[in-house]
């Protein structure tokens, strides 16, 4: 029987490691608690209970979570899962892969952001739809395809940037006939169709890490950080963004 039919027990499950032959799944060896995206597990064996951070959390828990999630806009997309067994997540097919961190910060899209020990700690980065992991431990990613590390200086797909670890917050860079061809219209056109026309643009020490697609999994992690900014908008500025909202849904439905 190959790797691909085995029927796997407890025994012959790894530990902290993707089930052998397969990059779309990993087993955790729950012997501490662990952050994890909701819907991450697809089964496990042993004793264990998830609990949201949005409710249930008393005791050492909550402070556990008050101490290391620095994301308040993100408590809906975890629970913290708790227990001693073995523990096997996926994510829709994506490929996952394990990352150590020692005592350093890595920056990754929130989308990708799968699971991570709670001697990270997880804050909202700057750049929209991105959180940072900063400490000591393990944390998993999902990718579409497999990862790449590269050194900057690098321009990156931005729908191709999965994170970057150790270097500066990257900037945008446009293309050139991009540019032109905004400034000729006026300031009407907003579209932005692809990485050959904006790109983020790495300088510094560190490293990027990029997928092999240029496809992002969600954008829904975006659409929390523009809403978590609305409450601080004065009406003019509303109106603008919703002119805004209004030319791309256009552009969109033409």
């Amino acid at each position: 029987m190959s790797q691909l039919n085995t029927v796997w027990n407890p025994m012959t499950l790894p530990s902290d490691d993707n089930v052998a032959d397969n990059n779309y799944s990993f087993c955790i060896d729950l012997t501490q608690p662990w952050f994890m995206s909701k819907g991450a597990m697809i089964a496990y064996y042993g004793q264990m209970q998830f609990t949201s951070l949005q409710q249930g959390l008393q005791g050492q828990l909550l402070q556990m979570v008050a101490q290391q999630f620095s994301a308040p806009l993100y408590l809906g997309d975890y629970v913290v899962a708790e227990g001693q067994g073995k523990l096997i997540i996926g994510d829709r097919g994506y490929d996952i892969n394990a990352y150590d961190l020692e005592d350093g910060n890595l920056t990754i899209r929130a989308s990708n952001l799968l699971a991570f020990q709670p001697d990270l700690s997880l804050n909202q980065s700057i750049v929209p739809g991105f959180l940072t992991l900063i400490g000591t431990g393990k944390f998993l990613a999902s990718s579409n395809g497999p990862v790449m590390f590269v050194e900057p200086p690098v321009r990156v797909d931005p729908e191709a940037l999965v994170g970057w670890s150790d270097c500066p917050s990257p900037s945008h860079h446009y293309d050139q006939a991009w540019v032109n061809s905004f400034i000729a219209a006026a300031g009407q056109r907003f579209g932005i169709s692809s990485g050959e026309e904006r790109q983020f643009d790495f300088t510094g020490a560190g490293t990027v890490l990029v997928q092999s697609s240029e496809k992002v999994r969600d954008d829904s992690s975006v659409l929390r950080t523009i809403q978590g900014q609305l409450p601080g908008l004065s009406v003019p500025g509303l109106q603008q963004i919703n002119q805004q909202i209004t030319q791309q849904l256009t552009q969109h439905q033409g």
